[in-house]
C-alpha cells in the first residue's frame, strides 16, 4: 500500500519486514554449511552424555538388572561419539571447499570440547561407578585428566602454528575413541587407568600426527563406519559380537600406541640425516 505524505505530496511504500535482515546481519553471525556440521558434532556429544546417564548410570543407581539396556545405551553413546567424529571430519573438508564463518574455528573448538572432552571423560567417570573392580574416586580423577588434556590440547591448537598436514599431539577425536576403546576392552582396573592416562598424555604431547586428508580421510571414515557396525553387533548380542568388538577396540589402542612410535622413529632418522649432512658439509 502506498501512503501519500500531505506535506510533500509524494508517495512512499513501507519496506517489507525482514527484507534486509540478511544483508544487515553481521558477518560474524552468519552460519555456514561447515558451521552446521560443527553444531551436529556438539549435538552428538551431548546426546552421548544423555544415553550414558539414562541407560547406564541411572539403572545402576536404581538397582536395575537390565544388562541389555546398559549394553544398548553404551553402544548408542559410543556410536554418537563416532558420528561426532564424522561431523568433525567433514566440517573441515567443507570449510576448505566452500567457506567458513568468522566464528567457525571457535565453534569447532567448543564442539570438540563437548564431544571429545566431556563425553569420553563422563564415560570414564560412569565406568568407575558401575564396574565391579573399579574405584570411583580414582576413576573420577582419570576422567578429569582426560577432560583437562582435551582442554589444553584445543587451547594450544588455537595458539600454535604448525607445519601443514600435521597435528601436534594426538587429535582429540582419535584420543576420545581410544579412551572409549580402552574402557570397552574390560581390562583390569589398574591397566585401564594407566592406559587412559597415557592417552591423555599423548594428546598434550609434541608427538606429530598426520591430518586426515585425502586417502587418510577416506580410511578414517571407513574405520569409523566399521566401528559402528562392531558396536551394533555387540549391542544386539550377535554371534561373535563381543569378540569382534574387543578386536576392534584392541586395534584402536594399538594404532594409538604405534603412530607415536613411527613419529619418533621418523624424527630420530631426520635428526641423524641432518647430522650427517652437517658433517659432510664440514669436510674439505
Amino acid at each position: 500500500m502506498t501512503v501519500i505524505d500531505p506535506d510533500t505530496q509524494t508517495g512512499w511504500a513501507p519496506e517489507a519486514e525482514g527484507e534486509d535482515d540478511a544483508e544487515d546481519m553481521p558477518l560474524s553471525m552468519r552460519l555456514s554449511i561447515a558451521d552446521t556440521l560443527t553444531l551436529g558434532n556438539a549435538t552428538c556429544g551431548f546426546m552421548a552424555v544423555y544415553f550414558t546417564t539414562t541407560g547406564i548410570l541411572i539403572p545402576h543407581l536404581t538397582g536395575s538388572d537390565e544388562s541389555g539396556m546398559a549394553r544398548h545405551s553404551a553402544a548408542t553413546a559410543v556410536i554418537l561419539m563416532l558420528m561426532a567424529a564424522i561431523f568433525d571430519l567433514f566440517d573441515g573438508l567443507v570449510a576448505r571447499k566452500l567457506r567458513s564463518s568468522p566464528m567457525g574455528a571457535e565453534l569447532d573448538n567448543l564442539s570438540d570440547l563437548v564431544s571429545f572432552g566431556l563425553a569420553p571423560a563422563y564415560f570414564v567417570l560412569v565406568y568407575g561407578m558401575v564396574a565391579d573392580d573399579a574405584h570411583q574416586r580414582v576413576s573420577a580423577l582419570a576422567a578429569i585428566v582426560v577432560l583437562l588434556a582435551v582442554v589444553l590440547r584445543l587451547a594450544r591448537f588455537s595458539c600454535v602454528t604448525l607445519k601443514d598436514g600435521m597435528f601436534q599431539g594426538m587429535p582429540s577425536p582419535f584420543g576420545a575413541l581410544t579412551v572409549i576403546s580402552i574402557v570397552l576392552l574390560e581390562l583390569p582396573f589398574v591397566p585401564t587407568l594407566l592406559a587412559i592416562v597415557g592417552v591423555a598424555w599423548l594428546m598434550v604431547s609434541r608427538v606429530e600426527y598426520p591430518k586426515p586428508r585425502g586417502v587418510l580421510a577416506v580410511a578414517m571414515l571407513g574405520w569409523i563406519v566399521a566401528a559402528m557396525g562392531l558396536l551394533a553387533a555387540w549391542a544386539f548380542d550377535a554371534p561373535g559380537g563381543q569378540l569382534l568388538l574387543q578386536t576392534g577396540c584392541a586395534l584402536q589402542v594399538v594404532l594409538g600406541a604405534v603412530i607415536p612410535l613411527f613419529a619418533t622413529a621418523r624424527r630420530v632418522n631426520t635428526f641423524r640425516d641432518n647430522r650427517r649432512e652437517a658433517r659432510a658439509a664440514q669436510l674439505p
